[in-house]
């Protein structure tokens, strides 16, 4: 066991190898534990997400305004920015939580958050993403009435009342805060849980099952109707990932590579697909 400890920290090895080796979650009811506390963390992120707004509002006068803003399709920096730093604040405690009272108390060790130079790979996966998300739009574009204007809506939402500094925030916060938190909850913290708790469903279905349902419930979070497919595609393939590697490293590099192209995407023509 001993062996295998060693050569799991320092080696790109299978998520399922790792939780052999004993790593976090330990126990299937270890496991329920952490989809337990990934629940309360996603909802403490919705609860801190509109406490922010309430005071970014006061500060900036907007009090009376919050309900107004909140169906703007371009909101302001204000809440775009109250929003996101809410949600991530939920996105970190529950891994946090996770790890603290159902882990080593390692959150590196335990929800895998290490870094290689191979994980460079990421960033072409990233970039291939956008265009196969893309791609698996067209034969629909016929279909959907206000297709571009429906599909760019998420990403003009985010970014569209940005300008100067603030776009620059708007695009930090996208291309770093997003692959990290998003990153370090769903393939981290969920997919470790799913992995323990489906890890004896055969040699292939159960680690199936927890890359798909990750990458779908990573797909729903962002709340899109008609981006949910590129979304949890995108998902899938971010949690096969990180299920090969053991790690959070290349998929975060991937993430933030497929934010980016969006970001541009968006300067230069309106449209993208931000997760």
């Amino acid at each position: 066991m001993a062996a295998i400890d060693i050569e799991v920290q320092h080696h790109a090895v299978p998520l399922s190898r790792q939780l052999a080796a004993g790593f976090a979650p330990r126990t299937r009811r270890d496991a329920w534990l952490w989809l337990i506390f990934a629940a309360l963390g996603f909802l403490a992120g919705q609860i801190i997400a509109s406490i922010f707004v309430l005071i970014s509002a006061a500060i900036t006068g907007n009090t009376h305004n919050i309900s107004a803003v909140s169906r703007l399709s371009v909101p302001p920096e204000w809440y775009v920015v109250s929003t996101l730093i809410g949600l991530w604040m939920g996105f970190f405690g529950g891994p946090w939580l996770a790890s603290r009272v159902r882990g080593t108390r390692r959150l590196v060790r335990d929800l895998g958050l290490q870094f290689r130079w191979i994980d460079l790979v990421g960033v072409p996966i990233g970039i291939a993403g956008q265009y196969l998300v893309a791609a698996m739009y067209i034969p629909l574009e016929s279909h959907i009435h206000n297709f571009n204007q429906r599909f760019s809506a998420p990403g003009q939402k985010l970014t569209g009342a940005s300008h100067g500094a603030g776009f620059a925030v708007i695009a930090i916060f996208t291309v770093v805060g997003a692959p990290f938190f998003e990153e370090l909850f769903f393939r981290g913290l969920i997919l470790r849980a799913l992995s323990r708790l489906f890890g004896n469903i055969g040699k292939w279905v159960g680690p199936a099952l927890a890359i798909v349902i990750t990458g779908v419930l990573f797909g729903l979070a962002h709340a899109e109707s008609l981006q949910l497919l590129g979304l949890a595609t995108f998902g899938i393939i971010l949690s096969f990932i990180s299920y090969r590697t053991g790690r959070l490293g290349m998929n975060m590099a991937a993430h933030a590579s497929f934010n980016l192209v969006a970001i541009i995407a968006v300067l230069a023509t309106g449209t993208g697909v931000i997760s």
